[in-house]
């Protein structure tokens, strides 16, 4: 019979890998609780009109990547492409905004229609903040800060802040028409997607990876020139805000973000260490997209970051964190087996970390296996154990060895919980 395999685009996510997701995970939802951001979970799928009006139907996002279908209500539906358009509608829907402003995450899977390679897959997972309500630049900061947080806890040190203003709806039309005036005499070296966007999204031709068209959106105006006022002072205000705090920043006029809902501040922070797909945090404001989905006016911002694409950083910087393990519980024999089982239970409900060895092979075998486990300890429990209601208790850092009753470890656990934390501190152990 064929072999069923994932399919293209996706991969499974295996346990040694898993430890540094989790890593990552715990990073930041103690980074975000400590602002005060509270998590949401919204939908996997939402209808199709929400991404369509959300992100825009110029954007490559919705006219090559989405994975939409038909279901059997005969409605149009999108798995999502990006989680900022889902939590929006979250948001109005529930009446989040009556509350006062909302400091929002999520996390979780997203889908695109893309090539796959090497941190880029059809199916990925993003971690994002929004902030529903702000207007100010001390928001735009905020998210910037936390992210930045975020990374240098991580000890990701390879990294650099892009930024831009992309200004207001009107500030880009008026440089949407310098830009195009600037492109179309250089139309026919454009690659073949920038030339469908000159007309339709010009914009976006200043994120191209195609050579030749990099080399002339090189000398295109910049947006910057082309700011009014307000738009000015406010990303004049971010700038000064970063400074003090200390956070590097590089402008990058080139930085107009994939999708329309982009208003003011975007950025990017990019790797030297990813290639192609060296972003691995972009965001930005978006004050009309409440709006556009049939909501109150909502000033807002946020960022997403790619996890697949952290993990991979992790990888080349970091051994894979080790999960701590207490207890590593060995046994033999029937009896012993039985009695095993219920003494690791015990030990759980009292907070212990414990794996019992469910082999039921020799007890050489099973020894070898407690030295990989990165247990502290290994409690062993053969006939003679079982007999007497005892167990071996086995430090397994110096090979010390004594043997307590069942009951005396379970109800007077507390020293020999002061141990296992002494040695877990003493050890290498990083999870």
């Amino acid at each position: 019979m064929e072999q069923i395999q994932a399919l293209r685009g996706t991969r499974d996510i295996l346990p040694e890998e898993v430890t540094y997701w989790q890593q990552l995970e715990s990073v930041a939802r103690q980074i975000l609780a400590q602002a005060n951001y509270q998590e949401i979970r919204t939908p996997i799928f939402e209808q199709t009109a929400l991404f369509e009006r959300g992100i825009g139907e110029a954007t490559d996002v919705v006219g090559k990547e989405m994975y939409s279908f038909t279901d059997r209500g005969d409605r149009a539906i999108t798995l999502r492409p990006e989680g900022t358009a889902g939590v929006v509608r979250a948001a109005i829907e529930n009446k989040l905004q009556t509350a006062g402003m909302q400091r929002l995450w999520y996390t979780g899977p997203m889908f695109r229609y893309e090539r796959p390679q090497a941190g880029r897959q059809r199916q990925f997972h993003q971690l994002g903040v929004e902030v529903l309500g702000s207007g100010s630049p001390r928001a735009d900061v905020e998210v910037i800060a936390l992210a930045t947080q975020i990374l240098q806890r991580l000890d990701l040190k390879t990294l650099r802040l892009e930024l831009n203003s992309v200004g207001t709806k009107t500030d880009r039309q008026y440089y949407r028409q310098a830009l195009v005036d600037y492109l179309t005499p250089h139309q026919a070296e454009l690659d073949a997607d920038s030339q469908d966007r000159l007309t339709r999204n010009p914009l976006r031709i200043l994120d191209s990876k195609d050579k030749r068209t990099q080399e002339i959106a090189a000398a295109a105006p910049s947006i910057l020139d082309y700011l009014g006022d307000d738009s000015r002072a406010h990303f004049e205000a971010v700038q000064g805000l970063l400074t003090d705090l200390g956070i590097a920043y590089q402008l990058n006029p080139r930085l107009v973000r994939g999708l329309d809902y982009y208003t003011h501040t975007a950025f990017e922070m990019i790797s030297e260490d990813l290639g192609a797909q060296a972003t691995v945090c972009g965001g930005g404001r978006y004050d009309k997209l409440a709006e556009e989905l049939g909501g109150p006016e909502t000033p807002a911002i946020g960022w997403a970051m790619g996890l697949e694409r952290l993990i991979l950083l992790l990888q080349k910087s970091q051994p894979a964190p080790v999960a701590e393990l207490d207890f590593y519980v060995v046994s033999r024999g029937d009896r012993a087996e039985a009695q095993a089982l219920v003494l690791a239970q015990k030990l759980r409900y009292q907070g212990f970390r414990v794996e019992l060895d469910l082999s039921g092979s020799a007890f050489g075998k099973q020894f070898k296996r407690a030295d990989r486990s990165g247990a502290v300890a290994c409690l062993i429990l053969g006939d003679g154990e079982a007999e007497r209601q005892t167990v071996n208790l086995k430090w397994l850092n110096t090979g010390e060895q004594e043997e307590l009753t069942q009951s005396n470890l379970i109800e007077n656990s507390e020293p020999i919980r002061q141990r296992i934390l002494s040695a877990a501190n003493s050890s290498p152990r990083n999870l």
